[in-house]
């Protein structure tokens, strides 16, 4: 059983008050195929949006959708950036438990790359010039030297549960441990761990942002909270309402907002009034599955990707809490901006 905060109601009774951020579909894209999907993100510079989808990575166009091409033979791949002035990508392939480098221009492989166990998010550090992969399954952090192709370090953050990370851009990389509720900080250097803090009343922190400027973390979790915390000291600042089954979040330095992305079918706009005060200025209607989200900052637009469900099966002994099946041929990206 969930706990349920007072304060919870009465930012949920205050949200109607708050303006419209002005957030609205921009452009919806049915890609098709088969497969189940994770992270997407967007490369600003040169105008692409990568897309995780089962054993591939679709590559769009950001700006018109259109297919550039598509990265294959990835073993349940979760995610994939770029690194525009590397011209180097980066894809995590949870089920081979490795990581591939691909050439941006080519979209093909130049090396794999082994990590932990369930290879999973994944960050560029410009401070570092290391990726850095979150392994999910054994809570172990693999740092790749991408210029060198090749692992530069493991770090073991204990716990259980690992999901995504951030980088202050100044030495310091932060990661969820979502069933103890804490974040862990660690040298992006050294890789020895920093510092480790607990963030109740939040429960399960999935997604992971950072405010660079103010030194603020945006963890959104699974009790339908987002915390913020102070990144110097671990203090939690504000929580703000936010909807079900999150995945991701991500925040814009300009606009000085944080998107939650909610599985129910959902965006929460959380706007940053001051480094001590936030507030949820809209909740942006999107589909049920979209719990990923990526953000371009340059042109301020967020794209989440789902598809359509079908019939929810049975439920039986081995599975007892079944999810409803996905329509094949259904797979899209959805992208929302105020222009």
């Amino acid at each position: 059983m969930k706990k349920i905060h007072y304060l919870f109601f009465v930012l949920i009774t205050a949200h109607a008050s708050f303006a419209q951020s002005g957030f609205h579909l921009i452009k919806k894209t049915v890609i098709g195929g088969e497969g189940g999907w994770d992270y997407l993100s967007a490369d600003a510079k040169n105008q692409r949006l990568y897309v995780s989808h089962g054993t591939q990575v679709e590559v769009l166009n950001s700006k018109t959708h259109e297919k550039v091409g598509t990265i294959t033979g990835l073993k349940g791949v979760h995610g994939a950036i770029a690194v525009a002035e590397t011209g180097r990508g980066v894809t995590t392939n949870g089920r081979s438990n490795s990581v591939t480098i691909f050439d941006l221009k080519t979209l093909k492989p130049i090396v794999e790359l082994p990590t932990g166990k369930n290879p999973d998010a994944l960050i560029y550090d410009r401070f570092s010039k290391r990726v850095f992969v979150f392994n999910h399954s054994d809570v172990t952090v693999t740092a790749i030297d991408l210029a060198g192709g090749k692992v530069a370090g493991t770090v073991d953050v204990g716990g259980t549960a690992l999901e995504a990370g951030a980088s202050d851009e100044n030495g310091t990389i932060f990661v969820n441990l979502e069933d103890a509720s804490e974040i862990v900080a660690f040298d992006a250097k050294t890789l020895a761990i920093k510092d480790k803090w607990k963030i109740a009343p939040g429960e399960e922190p999935t997604g992971l942002a950072i405010d660079i400027k103010n030194h603020r973390l945006f963890a959104s979790c699974h009790n339908e909270l987002m915390m913020v915390i102070d990144s110097k000291t671990g203090k939690v600042v504000a929580q703000v309402p936010i909807g079900k089954h999150v995945d991701g979040v991500v925040f814009d330095d300009e606009l000085k907002m944080a998107f939650s992305s909610n599985g129910e079918g959902s965006i929460t706009v959380v706007k940053e009034v001051s480094p001590n005060e936030f507030k949820v200025v809209e909740t942006i209607k999107t589909e049920p599955g979209a719990r990923t989200i990526g953000l371009d900052s340059k042109i301020h637009h967020v794209f989440v990707s789902t598809a359509q469900y079908g019939e929810t099966p049975a439920a039986t002994t081995e599975n007892p809490h079944p999810r409803p099946k996905v329509v094949p041929g259904t797979f899209m990206v959805l992208e929302y901006g105020m222009k």
